[in-house]
């Protein structure tokens, strides 16, 4: 029986896998290749070298050019679309008769290409798109980026019509599954977990003597959520507060840099981001846009104590019951002192377990997705 052969078209060059999207991206085709499948990776050259280790886990590894610039704004079709249109991208999703994998609307400028017709085209959705560059609107301080951040929320909305071309979308959430169920009632819409770098739940019960707060900087959505943080949640009675993450912005840096039990670290390495996860007492963590799975609260579930999480943190996903909830200021601050003063124990470690090697199991999604596949 010949091995199962799959394309997956990536938005970028997933690895090393250290932010929430390539991390989905990394994990499910190194899972893919542990069940047997050749892949023919497609992705995109602009802010990442090419990676050797990719060639591990697949047949072939393709990378094209991003058409970026300011000119390459000028287009009906949104920026982070049009710029992924590669003649030769097309041209080689042509070679065969393989499956296509979408990962995220970035990468579907093809999917309604006639010359496509007929082929398993699968969507893999990261996030309502449209709703992600709205709050990236609401929460830039730069005009001009705010501008872009608008005018592509816009041509998201308007070009997201084109996923009726998919012949099956993958969710990342449960509520984002309500949410393309409805806008698109004739397809086929199916919640998949994200897959992430996790085969079993790590976590050392007792005591932790700081607070962690960690995710990819330089994106406007964390970096105000640490400002959040800094200026209307962390009290200078509390333990340290660490906040970490790619490329912070030089404004939080001197924001943080203010407060005595409060600091940054920048651009840590994955080890070093493992080992602070796993040493904190709490990991804090909040979002004001409850789109998507956040791969931060998987890494903090499987490998650290106490999550303290707002709601949007874990809209659709099923997970607030591992977590501690707090909607606002006042009772974020509640909860810190009093997760200080425990103990994370055993009964708790067993409870993760329980869930997440349910639901969030890597070997259970990666089988649901080569049914998917290969039973169509």
């Amino acid at each position: 029986m010949t091995s199962p052969a799959l394309h997956i078209v990536s938005f970028d060059i997933p690895f090393p896998a250290n932010y929430g999207g390539v991390i989905d991206v990394f994990y499910k085709i190194r899972a893919l290749h542990g069940a047997g499948f050749k892949i023919h990776l497609h992705c995109f050259l602009y802010q990442r070298e090419p990676s050797p280790e990719l060639e591990k886990y697949c047949e072939t590894v393709n990378y094209y050019h991003r058409n970026t610039g300011f000119l390459a704004n000028f287009c009906i079709k949104p920026y982070i679309v049009s710029s992924r249109m590669s003649v030769e991208l097309i041209n080689n999703l042509l070679h065969d008769d393989n499956p296509i994998l979408f990962e995220g609307l970035h990468t579907c400028g093809f999917i309604a290409d006639a010359r496509l017709k007929g082929r398993f085209l699968v969507y893999r959705e990261s996030n309502i798109e449209h709703h992600y560059y709205y709050h990236l609107f609401k929460v830039e301080k730069n005009p001009g980026r705010r501008l872009f951040f608008l005018a592509e929320s816009i041509r998201l909305k308007l070009f997201q019509k084109i996923l009726r071309n998919a012949s099956i979308m993958l969710t990342v959430s449960q509520e984002d599954t309500k949410y393309l169920s409805t806008a698109f009632p004739e397809n086929r819409v199916v919640w998949l977990p994200s897959f992430h770098n996790h085969d079993a739940v790590h976590i050392d019960p007792g005591h932790g003597s700081y607070a962690l707060y960690q995710g990819k900087l330089s994106v406007p959505e964390n970096s105000v959520a640490a400002e959040f943080l800094i200026e209307q949640v962390w009290e200078e009675t509390f333990p340290e507060l660490i906040i970490a993450g790619l490329d912070p912005p030089e404004w939080l840096i001197r924001l943080a840099g203010k407060r005595k039990n409060i600091r940054v670290i920048k651009n840590p390495t994955d080890a070093e981001m493992f080992t602070l996860i796993h040493e904190a007492h709490i990991n804090i963590m909040v979002t004001f846009q409850p789109t998507g799975l956040k791969l931060k609260l998987l890494n903090a579930l499987f490998n650290g104590r106490f999550c303290l999480v707002n709601p949007a943190m874990v809209t659709g996903t099923s997970l607030e019951k591992l977590c501690i909830m707090a909607s606002d200021p006042a009772s974020l601050k509640k909860q810190i002192p009093f997760l200080f003063a425990l103990d994370f124990d055993e009964t708790l470690i067993r409870q993760r377990e329980s869930v997440l090697m349910t639901g969030y199991s890597n070997q259970n999604n990666c089988k649901m997705l080569q049914e998917i596949l290969t039973l169509r």
